[in-house]
C-alpha cells in the first residue's frame, strides 16, 4: 500500500470558504486531466456535503468491496470515483465527530485505484480535521486554491493557504471561479463577484495563477445534470482544460 501511495500523486482542491464552487472545479479539473491522457481518479473528501455523485452521474451507485478496501464506481467520463454519497442515502445527515471522518477519508483513498496515476481530492471547506488528517496522512503531492473574486472568499482561501503551508503540502496555484458573466439576452457582460481578485491575491502571495472559470449558466446547468462542462467543446470547457494543462505541466516538473 506504501509503494503503491509513493507511486499516485494526490492533488488536493481546497477552499477557505463554502460556495465557491470548488467541487465542480475538481470534478472538471479530473475529467480534463482524464481528457489530456492521464489515469485520474477523484475523491469526494467532503464527507458531510458529498456532491461528486451528482457532478458526475454516479448517484444511486454503491462501491463494490473486497477484503477491507472497496473499488471506486465507475462515471460516464472515464473517472473512477468515490464518496461518502455513496455509502448513505440521498439526503441523509452524516453527523460524526472528527476521527469518525478521518477514518472515513482513508477508507476512500485507500481504495483499490488501479492504474490511477493521480488522485483529486475534492476537501470539504474550511481547514477543519478532515483537512488535517490529509495533510498529516496522505501527503498530498500539490494543492490548488479556488476562490471567487471577491474580497471575502480571498480572505477565507488566504486562511486555507496558511494551513497548507503549515502542513507542508506544496501549492500549485489558485483558481478564480465565477469570473464575469455575459448576459444570454443581451451579451453585456458584468462581474457580480468582481474579477481579478484571485489573480490579484495570487502574485502578492507569489503563487502561480492557474486561470480563471467564468459565472456561467451553461456550467451550473450542466453541473446539475452530472454532465461536466470539461467532457464536451466550447469555451467553458477550454477554461478547465488550461487550468489541467497547468497543473500537469507543475507535477510532470516535480517528477
Amino acid at each position: 500500500m506504501t509503494a503503491e501511495r509513493k507511486a499516485r500523486a494526490i492533488i488536493a482542491v481546497g477552499s477557505g470558504k463554502g460556495g465557491v464552487g470548488k467541487s465542480t472545479l475538481s470534478a472538471n479539473l479530473a475529467v480534463a486531466m482524464a481528457r489530456l491522457g492521464r489515469k485520474v481518479g477523484l475523491v469526494d473528501a467532503d464527507i458531510y456535503g458529498p456532491s461528486q455523485p451528482r457532478l458526475l452521474m454516479t448517484e444511486g451507485r454503491r462501491p463494490e468491496a473486497e477484503g477491507n478496501k472497496m473499488h471506486p464506481v465507475p462515471s460516464p467520463y472515464g473517472v473512477p470515483m468515490l464518496s461518502m454519497g455513496h455509502l448513505v442515502q440521498p439526503g441523509q445527515a452524516i453527523a460524526w465527530r472528527g476521527p469518525m471522518a478521518g477514518n472515513a477519508l482513508g477508507q476512500l483513498i485507500d481504495a483499490h485505484w488501479g492504474d490511477a496515476e493521480i488522485l483529486v481530492v475534492d476537501l470539504p471547506p474550511g481547514t477543519g480535521d478532515v483537512q488535517l488528517t490529509m495533510l498529516q496522512k496522505h501527503k498530498p503531492a500539490g494543492a490548488v486554491i479556488v476562490s471567487t473574486p471577491q474580497d471575502l472568499a480571498l480572505m477565507d482561501a488566504t486562511r486555507a493557504i496558511g494551513l497548507l503551508e503549515q502542513g507542508q503540502v506544496p501549492l500549485i496555484g489558485m483558481v478564480e471561479n465565477m469570473a464575469g458573466y455575459i448576459c444570454p439576452h443581451c451579451g453585456e457582460e458584468s462581474d457580480p463577484f468582481g474579477v481579478g481578485g484571485a489573480e490579484a491575491a495570487a502574485k502578492t502571495m507569489g503563487l502561480p495563477f492557474l486561470g480563471r472559470v467564468p459565472l456561467d449558466l451553461t456550467i451550473r446547468r450542466e453541473s446539475d445534470a452530472g454532465n461536466p462542462p470539461a467532457a464536451g467543446d466550447g469555451p467553458q470547457a477550454e477554461a478547465f482544460l488550461a487550468i489541467a494543462r497547468g497543473v500537469l505541466a507543475w507535477l510532470d516538473g516535480k517528477r
